[in-house]
C-alpha cells in the first residue's frame, strides 16, 4: 500500500475515515475561523486579510491572524511588528501570539525568526507541521473570529489549514486578469473537494479612480468576478481599488488606521457566523 494522500474521494481502500483535526492549546478559545486563500500569488491576499481583520476588531470583535504563509509572511510588516518576537510561556511549551495597537492578536514565522529577513527554507510537510503548531502551541485569548492568511495556491499549507482545523468559511481573493480566472477555479474546486464553504470572492486591483474626473480606470482589463461568481453561485463580496493611501498604510505597518468601506458586505458575511 502506498502512502495515505489524505484524499478519501479517489482511494481504494477500505479504511476507517480519519479525522485529520488538532486541538487549540488548552488555554486558547477561537470561536470562528475563515481562511484567506488564492489560486496564486500576488493578488493581495495578505491586504484582505488584514484590512478584514482590521475592520472586524473595530466592530468590537476580538480578533487573530494567524499567518500560514510561512516562507513569505507579510502580514507583522502590514501591522508594524515587523521587529516584535513572539514570547514563551513560562512553565509551557507554548508562546503567546504578538499583540497590535488595536489588540488583534498575530502569530506569523517571522516573529520566530532571529532576524526577519532569514530565509525559512523548509520542505512542505515540515511547514504544514508549523502552521498546525500555530493552532495547538500558541494560546490565543477569547477570540471571536481568527483569519488563516494562506499561501498561494493548492498545496500542502491549505490542505492542511482544511484537514486540521475547523474552518467555518473561506473567502477567495481574486484580481481582473484573464488568467486569474482558472486559478480562482482552482481554488473553488479545491474548497468544494474538502467541503469548505465558501463565503464568496473578492476582487482586488479592480480599478483606479482619477484623481481629477474620478472615473474608474480597469488597468488590467475587464473584470472576471460576475462570471466566475455566477458560475459556482457565489456572491461577490467585495471590489477593492487600487489607491495609494492604501499602499502607504501597509508601507508604513498602519493598516489598522484604514475604514475600508469596500469590505462592508465581506465583513458582514463574517460577522454573521456569530449571529
Amino acid at each position: 500500500m502506498g502512502e495515505c494522500s489524505h484524499d478519501c474521494s479517489s482511494c481504494g481502500e477500505k479504511c476507517e475515515k480519519r479525522d485529520f483535526k488538532v486541538n487549540l492549546h488548552k488555554d486558547s478559545s477561537v470561536k470562528k475561523v475563515i481562511g484567506i486563500i488564492s489560486g496564486k500569488g500576488g493578488v493581495g491576499k495578505s491586504l484582505v486579510t488584514s484590512l478584514l481583520a482590521s475592520k472586524v476588531c473595530k466592530d468590537g470583535y476580538k480578533t487573530a491572524v494567524l499567518d500560514a504563509d510561512i516562507t513569505g509572511p507579510s502580514i507583522p510588516e502590514s501591522f508594524g511588528v515587523g521587529d516584535v518576537r513572539a514570547t514563551a510561556i513560562e512553565g509551557q511549551d507554548a508562546l503567546n501570539p504578538v499583540v497590535t495597537d488595536s489588540g488583534i492578536q498575530l502569530m506569523s514565522m517571522n516573529f520566530l525568526l532571529q532576524n526577519e529577513t532569514d530565509p525559512v527554507i523548509w520542505r512542505g510537510p515540515v511547514i504544514a507541521g508549523a502552521v498546525k503548531q500555530f493552532w495547538t502551541d500558541v494560546v490565543w485569548k477569547d477570540v471571536d473570529f481568527m483569519f488563516v492568511d494562506m499561501p498561494p495556491g493548492t498545496g500542502d499549507v491549505p490542505l492542511t489549514v482544511f484537514q486540521s482545523l475547523p474552518v467555518d468559511g473561506i473567502i477567495i481573493v481574486s484580481s481582473p486578469q484573464q488568467l486569474v480566472r482558472v486559478i480562482v477555479e482552482k481554488a473553488v474546486n479545491m474548497a468544494n473537494m474538502m467541503n469548505i464553504p465558501i463565503l464568496g470572492l473578492v476582487e482586488n486591483m479592480s480599478y483606479v479612480k482619477c484623481p481629477d474626473c474620478g472615473k474608474e480606470i480597469t488597468v488590467f482589463g475587464k473584470s472576471n468576478i460576475d462570471g466566475i461568481a455566477k458560475d459556482f453561485n457565489l456572491p461577490v463580496l467585495a471590489r477593492i481599488p487600487m489607491e495609494e493611501s492604501t499602499s502607504r498604510a501597509v508601507d508604513e505597518g498602519d493598516i489598522e488606521s484604514i475604514d475600508c468601506p469596500y469590505l462592508k458586505d465581506a465583513v458582514e458575511k463574517v460577522e454573521a457566523l456569530l449571529k
